[in-house]
């Protein structure tokens, strides 16, 4: 049986992170589905596409909630019970990145026969989409086949490790892509001229590469590891407070700095179109696991 017994602020911080990211796909999903262009071919597809991934991830959201809650509540879970629930969990993420992958056809489209592709197109659209569509369903779907109680657990800690790198490694993409065609509209004063800006800049182009490079090299070195007993999970918890406090961190920032004249494309996709917002909340969870007891 999976024993819930203690590490009452993991679950409670579980059940809060499950739960924001329930509300906010699911208000996301509500919000995109009235709001579906029709200009042209490539963005009805895009978009209903996205849309309907949307959709299964706002599912997953809720599986998530449900599983957690039943967690708490019943005490206990078989190993198989655990295991189905994070699967389906799984399964909804892999639909929900699968679905954009009809934007980086569209991307394919437009750019057929272009003779060169500017390093901002490459790093703002091409290589995320790329990424998110093609790269992370498959490290997903390797995840969910491993994820069997049949299984030795190495093979879905492998595999989650290396799953949890690569979102990382997206993040840093996906936001260091919007700063760039940010500076290459405004240019590099619309960084240097504030300080906040400054900060936002250097923890999106550095301190994410940094932390996607440490969780690149932890899960190297936890690899083989043959059971949760002994991954270590206080590192885990440092990685995945990182990963929400820079989310948090440039939220709080716009919240006290921002103003009209610094609005930008950056603000613009930060806070209006950034799919993974949810996770400024993730230090509810990580916190915990810094003070884990493996017990």
């Amino acid at each position: 049986m999976i024993e819930t017994k203690d590490n009452l602020p993991l679950k409670f911080g579980l059940l809060c992170v499950a739960l924001v990211w329930f509300f906010f796909s699911g208000y996301q999903f509500i919000k995109g589905a009235f709001n579906i262009y029709h200009s042209s071919f490539w963005i009805a597809l895009t978009d209903t596409a996205g849309m309907f991934g949307l959709g299964f991830r706002t599912m997953a959201a809720l599986i998530a909630v449900f599983t957690i809650l039943f967690f708490i509540a019943k005490k206990d879970l078989s190993k198989p019970e655990l295991l189905m629930s994070v699967r389906w969990v799984i399964l909804g993420e892999i639909v929900y990145f699968l679905a954009l992958f009809p934007v980086l056809i569209w991307f394919m489209a437009l750019n057929t026969g272009a003779s060169s592709l500017g390093l901002g197109t490459i790093l703002e659209s091409a290589l995320p989409v790329f990424v998110e569509s093609v790269i992370i369903p498959v490290a997903l779907v390797k995840l969910f086949f491993e994820l069997n109680p049949n299984k030795p657990e190495k093979g879905a800690i492998k595999w989650g490790l290396i799953a949890g790198t690569i979102y990382i490694f997206m993040f840093w993409l996906n936001n260091t892509g919007n700063w760039a065609s940010t500076v290459t509209e405004k240019g590099i004063e619309y960084v240097t001229a504030y300080p906040d800006h400054i900060l936002s800049f250097g923890l999106t182009t550095v301190g994410l590469l940094a932390l996607a490079l440490y969780a690149a090299y932890f899960t190297k070195k936890s690899i083989g590891t043959q059971s949760l007993e002994k991954l270590n999970l206080r590192k885990v918890g440092a990685i995945v407070t990182a990963v929400g406090l820079y989310f948090l961190v440039i939220y709080v920032m716009w919240l006290l700095f921002g103003t009209d004249a610094k609005w930008s494309y950056w603000y613009a996709w930060f806070l209006g179109h950034n799919m993974d917002l949810w996770a400024l909340v993730l230090p509810l969870a990580g916190v915990p696991l810094l003070f884990h007891n493996k017990k």
